[in-house]
């Protein structure tokens, strides 16, 4: 079967977009290799009307309401190889298997690449996260921690008092000059100078290099994000950022390679669900466009 278009990806971004194209009847083949970028965490906060909602449950009815359009088709499988032809595309699965459509939209999320810091990867989500506005309300106003990994970690830093007490734990990553630490004192974050060992116990302790104890409600860092290899295979144009390359689109969510559309945080540095919906209907609709007047 030739497909009208293929989404790789099957989190929010993806369902979105495939639900535009699924209400104008054209056909759909979703593949998504069940790794949802927020899969650590529990609960959804910040996304109007499932605000607390559990991350799980969102992406379950999502799946479930787009999986009612009889023109869509859902395969679990993980993409190893996108290629485009004069035809359209040709996209191969983790099993060897082809699939073929008009249009492609990759809403394969990120990546991301945590601090190699013992017992930080398995609190990711749960005591270490990095949105404030997705989990600095549950801690309460209590102590929080910013993991400096890069020069950005000051934005952090920055906004994080106005959900709790805050300390920079600058683990050798930049050194603040005057003007910055004139702007923590401002915002009353206190510097940490020293180098951190490990993260440890039930409640979020940060043990330094001297073997000092830190407790905290709650831990955010910036990690370094990593799109999938795909967009290279296809030509997309790349664009660096400070926190990892993302593929380049226009403001209908297209890219450099014609009839390939890109949507949710593989092509902005946010990790928002509901700017993922967002970008995902966009691209939905203008893979719909495409496909009407041959913009493909």
């Amino acid at each position: 079967m030739v497909y009208d278009v293929i989404i790789i990806g099957g989190s929010y971004a993806g369902l979105s977009a495939g639900l535009q194209l699924a209400r104008a009847r054209r056909r759909v083949l979703v593949m998504d290799a069940g790794e949802r970028r927020n899969r650590f965490g529990s609960l959804s906060h910040g996304f109007l009307t499932q605000d607390g909602v559990a991350a799980a449950d969102i992406a379950a009815k999502g799946r479930a309401q787009l999986m009612a359009y009889d023109t869509v088709d859902w395969l679990p499988a993980r993409v190893d190889r996108a290629q485009r032809h004069a035809e359209g595309f040709d996209v191969t699965d983790d099993q060897g298997r082809s699939h073929f459509a008009r249009l492609l939209i990759l809403a394969s999320g990120v990546v991301d690449e945590l601090p190699a810091i013992p017992g930080l990867a398995e609190r990711w989500g749960k005591q270490v996260f990095h949105c404030p506005y997705c989990h600095g309300y549950e801690l309460n106003r209590g102590r929080i921690g910013v993991l400096a990994s890069t020069p950005l970690s000051m934005h952090h830093a920055l906004m994080l008092p106005d959900w709790g007490e805050t300390t920079l734990l600058l683990n050798g990553s930049f050194e603040p000059d005057s003007a910055q630490r004139s702007q923590l004192q401002t915002r009353g974050v206190t510097l940490e100078e020293g180098q951190v060992k490990r993260l440890e116990g039930s409640a979020l302790t940060v043990v330094m290099s001297d073997d000092r104890a830190l407790s905290f409600d709650g831990l955010f860092v910036a990690t370094r994000l990593h799109v999938s290899p795909l967009a290279k295979q296809l030509g997309c144009a790349l664009e660096e950022w400070p926190l990892g390359v993302f593929i380049r689109t226009d403001a209908t969510q297209a890219t450099s390679v014609p009839g390939v559309f890109v949507c949710g945080d593989t092509a902005r540095a946010a990790g928002n669900v509901a700017l993922a919906v967002g970008d995902g209907a966009l691209a939905g609709a203008a893979a719909h466009r495409a496909l009407m007047f041959g913009l493909g």
